[in-house]
C-alpha cells in the first residue's frame, strides 16, 4: 500500500455553527450529505470540514493553526477576494498575480489563515 496523499482536511472550531455558515454562506462550499455530530463536512476533494475541538485541545492556548498551510482552488478567486472582504474577514494578503494565478489569503472566524488561488493545481 502507498499514501496517496491528503483525504480529509478539518479545522476544530471554537463555534461550530458559526464556522460552517462562514464556509458555506461567505466562501461558497456546499454541505456534504451527512455530518456527524461534532462537526460540518463539506462536499469538497479532499473531504474538508469543521469540527469542535478534540478532548484536550485549547483553541486559545496559542496562534490557530501555526505552520499549517491551507490553500483553496477558485477559478474566480477575484470575485470571492470581494465577498470575503464584504463579509468583514481580515485580508491578510491582498490579491497578487503569483505561480498559482491571481492568490490571497484571509483569516477565518477563528484566525486560520486560507490562501486562495484561481489556477488548478491538478488537470
Amino acid at each position: 500500500m502507498a499514501v496517496t496523499g491528503p483525504d480529509f482536511i478539518a479545522l476544530q472550531v471554537r463555534d461550530l455553527d458559526q464556522a460552517a455558515t462562514f464556509y458555506e454562506d461567505v466562501v461558497g462550499l456546499t454541505r456534504a450529505p451527512f455530518s456527524p455530530p461534532h462537526a460540518v463536512v463539506f462536499d469538497t476533494q479532499p473531504t474538508f470540514a469543521v469540527r469542535e475541538p478534540a478532548p484536550g485541545v485549547d483553541l486559545d492556548a496559542g496562534p490557530a493553526g501555526l505552520g499549517v498551510a491551507l490553500w483553496l482552488h477558485d477559478p474566480d478567486a477575484t470575485a470571492l477576494h470581494a465577498t470575503v472582504a464584504a463579509a468583514g474577514a481580515v485580508i491578510v494578503q491582498e490579491p497578487f498575480d503569483g505561480p498559482f494565478g491571481t492568490t490571497f489569503v484571509f483569516q477565518d472566524p477563528d484566525g486560520y489563515l486560507v490562501t486562495v488561488h484561481d489556477r488548478a493545481t491538478r488537470g
